[in-house]
């Protein structure tokens, strides 16, 4: 398989302040998930991207009422389901989104019957680095109660892979409170949500589940994967870069 990952930029330590970022991790705990979003607008000056999937739209609801003008990601992997398509120019026009689409650089192949961690790499991975091109930080929709793997989210973080921050808003945030912001909100659902797909991905890879089942458990069913590579960077805790005081980004 291909290595199409990102070496960790030399000088990741040097361009952010990792105990003012430990610090507003802690704050952000606290506090309403559009703070997270102004501070990382502010503090790097805009250059920053709110990365979508748009299974729903609660990250983008909350990131335009924190700043109108944010950059929103979509990956266009070329395998979506049609309805997460039509779902996508639904959003756009709701909040006339600063939208920007990336496409993989390679034609439409089988992969994903082979190989379906290459086929992540090539189609998400990768387009996601070249839209994080001259950026400072990205912003996600994870949460802590999607799978155990994402159960030590924390807010804010050094992304060391990409060298990049990252601002997870919604981490704290359960499902219940994803309904209820949905509902108060009313904001459109994705129509797939109502035929048994609470987690969506590329129509390949991604089938509907019951009532009761692990949300996720539809996506890469019987495979043992269950991530796609773009949140797969060593956990914060892990991180090995030393912390360094005093203001250096």
């Amino acid at each position: 398989m291909r290595d199409l990952t990102l070496a960790p930029r030399a000088d990741a330590g040097l361009r952010f302040d990792l105990d003012e970022m430990a610090r507003r991790a802690t704050e952000f705990e606290s506090q309403p998930a559009s703070a997270s979003i102004r501070w990382a607008y502010e503090r790097f000056e805009g250059r920053v991207v709110v990365a979508a999937s748009f299974q729903d739209c609660v990250l983008i609801d909350v990131a335009v009422q924190a700043v109108p003008a944010i950059e929103v990601v979509f990956l266009d992997t070329q395998y979506h389901f049609a309805e997460t398509l039509w779902y996508v120019d639904r959003v756009r026009e709701r909040y006339d989104l600063n939208l920007t689409v990336m496409q993989p650089l390679v034609d439409r192949d089988d992969l994903w019957q082979i190989d379906q961690n290459e086929c992540c790499a090539i189609r998400k991975v990768e387009p996601l680095a070249r839209a994080l091109d001259g950026k400072d930080c990205w912003i996600t929709g994870l949460r802590r109660t999607e799978a155990a793997t994402r159960a030590k989210t924390p807010i804010v973080h050094l992304d060391l892979g990409r060298g990049l921050a990252k601002v997870n808003p919604l981490a704290t945030w359960t499902d219940l409170d994803i309904d209820g912001y949905k509902t108060d909100r009313e904001l459109p659902e994705h129509p797939l949500k109502a035929h048994g797909y609470p987690s969506i991905g590329c129509w390949p890879c991604t089938k509907p589940v019951r009532d009761g089942d692990d949300p996720r458990s539809g996506r890469w069913a019987g495979t043992g994967k269950t991530e796609c590579g773009l949140h797969g960077w060593p956990e914060p805790a892990q991180n090995p870069l030393p912390r360094l005081g005093g203001e250096t980004a």
